[in-house]
């Protein structure tokens, strides 16, 4: 499976592209990943990247898509893989578009984590999350058993800074101001497959397997 998995902030999408890297033993490759090992590796491509953002810059789109296609070379892609943060713009879209092509390889599907934005700000405001082991919990869906307090390893929960109602909802404005383009781009193409991602965690799981016909 050659896979792109897109959602908005809070869809659950992390959840899902562990689920599919273990079901269909492909590895899932996000953008922070692929820049992390650059760095690591002080790759040529990851030491220009370094320059931007030491600097507080975005990385421009060139760097961004030779990393890419450097890291869809690797031999663990052969036989497929989960794309996560990429891409973000349409010329990132069309870019990968080329590469895969000039490269003989074929996407299998693009699937999008749909949840309606207002259930997702909730979702999001209500997040709490572990100072100590990092475990996280909901006050709603997924409370710990004692208010405030990580089940895990007993340390105080906090609210992250961009789990605010107002960051929560520009982050959401953002991402559809940023995707839907792509969106349309893909489902031109006959590889938009659209999952409805309010429903519980194992049924979008079967759901995602049922588009993607396994």
């Amino acid at each position: 499976m050659k896979l792109l998995i897109m959602g908005r902030p809070g869809a659950g999408k992390g959840t899902q592209a562990a689920n599919i890297k273990e079901y269909y033993h492909i590895p899932h490759i996000s953008t922070g990943d692929m820049f992390r090992a650059a760095l690591k590796n002080q790759t040529k491509l990851g030491l220009v990247a370094k320059e931007y953002m030491d600097k507080g810059l975005l990385v421009p789109d060139e760097v961004t898509i030779g990393i890419v296609q450097e890291r869809l070379l690797e031999d663990d892609c052969k036989e497929g893989f989960l794309l996560d943060g990429f891409p973000r713009t349409i010329v990132q879209a069309e870019a990968l578009e080329k590469f895969l092509k000039a490269n003989g390889i074929v996407l299998d599907a693009v699937l999008d984590i749909n949840v309606p934005v207002d259930i997702l700000v909730n979702r999001m405001v209500g997040r709490r999350v572990c100072k100590g082991c990092g475990a996280t919990y909901h006050v709603e869906f997924n409370a710990p058993k004692v208010e405030g307090v990580c089940d895990v390893c007993g340390t105080k929960l906090i609210q992250r800074a961009d789990d605010t109602y107002e960051t929560a909802q520009n982050r959401l404005e953002v991402y559809d101001k940023q995707t839907a383009p792509l969106l349309e781009f893909y489902a031109e193409r006959n590889l938009l497959k659209t999952v409805d991602g309010n429903q519980s965690l194992e049924k979008v799981f079967e759901d995602i397997k049922a588009v993607l016909g396994a």
